[in-house]
């Protein structure tokens, strides 16, 4: 199993520097490169101080010149934010600026905050028919003299300027939780990026499932790739594990009520969780963020981890995102590194 980071810009306070935020990104990055990940992730977001992403092309396209080894990808692209030329089009030039190191992470979206502000009568079963559409388009746009008539998008004869550097293209990843999502991926010879977010190992064992059974039903596609991503946090003493799980919990807590879309927000910033807010949430609790995420210290992380393997996955994200200080990730993001890596060589 390969390990890989999944990180944004994530600012909570007008206090935060944006510019320091993206200095401390880069930095955590340049540790994922250094200690031997596989690959780093960041997704699109918009208006959302919350996690900062406008074109994760532009960061990737950035770490490009600072790292040498690890994949870049946009974990997640969000399929009805974009024109299929321009995305095949950006996708391609941002190969060849990264010398072949592009992933292609896409997804249907998942904030009705960006949906309101992003497109015309976006809800997410359309965005959804909006992703299978343009999936195979931009894979055909990269192929060339590929004209496209379609529910969203329609064009005459079109070929990607300029095409990818990878052959046939770089890899494409699918974020998918339906089965139907799952089919369509395999069915399009796309990867599969699964995320059970706050919920438990069940749900790891089911989002498998899921896979499994969409592999089943194309015999005939070979067997793509399956990446989980967890929020995790390592830590060096109970005190601390303890600590990062309640770090985890306030995220959830902010993550829910973006989902929700029902606080006012003011400068990219939502109104301020108060302590009640977060100690009476019904689901989330620093006590679930232990049993359900990977938060603990090295032997607990790694016995999680070794579960996962077992089950199939081939990539595992170490989602970083989380409300912490900066030298907080940076410790956590290193015992990783440092003491649990090793033990899956």
């Amino acid at each position: 199993m390969k390990f890989s980071l999944f990180v944004h810009l994530e600012r909570i306070s007008a206090e935060e520097s944006q510019k320091k935020l993206y200095d401390e990104f880069i930095q955590l990055c340049e540790i994922a490169d250094r200690g031997g990940m596989h690959a780093i992730w960041t997704g699109e977001h918009h208006g959302m101080n919350f996690t900062i992403a406008p074109n994760p092309f532009l960061n990737l396209v950035d770490l490009a010149r600072r790292t040498k080894n690890v994949r870049l990808g946009t974990g997640t692209i969000v399929a009805p934010f974009w024109h299929p030329i321009k995305l095949a089009g950006e996708a391609a030039m941002s190969d060849i600026i990264m010398d072949g190191r592009l992933d292609i992470g896409i997804a249907r979206g998942a904030y009705s905050f960006e949906y309101e502000r992003m497109g015309d009568d976006l809800e997410p079963w359309k965005c959804g028919q909006m992703l299978r559409e343009i999936v195979p388009a931009v894979k055909e746009l990269w192929k060339g003299d590929y004209e496209h008539k379609g529910e969203f998008w329609s064009f005459p004869k079109t070929t990607s300027a300029p095409k990818p550097v990878q052959d046939p293209h770089p890899p494409i990843w699918v974020a998918a939780r339906d089965p139907n999502s799952h089919e369509f991926a395999v069915a399009n010879g796309c990867n599969v990026q699964v995320t059970p977010l706050w919920l438990g190992d069940d749900e790891v064992e089911s989002l498998m499932d899921r896979f499994n059974a969409a592999c089943d039903k194309n015999p005939d596609v070979q067997r793509p790739k399956i990446m989980l991503l967890r929020h995790t946090y390592v830590g060096d003493s109970e005190a601390d594990v303890q600590q990062g799980a309640e770090e985890i919990n306030r995220f959830y807590n902010y993550f829910g009520a973006w989902f929700k879309n029902e606080r006012p927000i003011t400068q990219g910033l939502i109104e301020e969780l108060s302590e009640e807010d977060i100690a009476n949430h019904p689901i989330y609790s620093a006590q679930s963020m232990r049993e359900n995420n990977v938060i603990g210290d090295t032997d607990t992380v790694i016995k999680r981890l070794k579960a996962y393997e077992a089950l199939g996955y081939d990539e595992y994200s170490f989602w970083i995102d989380s409300g912490m200080s900066f030298e907080r990730k940076k410790a956590s993001l290193e015992r990783f590194i440092n003491d649990v890596m090793p033990a899956f060589e």
